[in-house]
């Protein structure tokens, strides 16, 4: 692993708040390699947003980006997120 990078389990607090269920058993199937991982397998880089990717092809699943009033998620390389609620 890269020393900025992190697993998708960084992320399961922001994930929950917004989807208000457990988010790291999640499924999500990567748009480029076809791919399906718990969200909680998913690359996770910090910077000035949250960069998400997969784990066998780098392809970028998810950003979210927050400011103080908002949270911005784009899925542009998610098929799929089968969540259990």
């Amino acid at each position: 692993m890269d020393a900025l990078m992190l697993d998708g389990n960084a992320v399961a607090g922001l994930l929950q708040e917004v989807f208000a269920v457990e988010m790291t058993t999640a499924l999500g199937t990567c748009g480029n390699c076809g791919a399906t991982d718990a969200v909680g397998a998913i690359h996770v880089y910090r910077g000035a947003g949250t960069v998400m990717r997969c784990p066998h092809c780098d392809t970028v699943l998810m950003t979210i980006v927050e400011d103080d009033t908002r949270v911005l998620i784009g899925f542009q390389g998610v098929r799929t997120l089968q969540v259990t609620t």
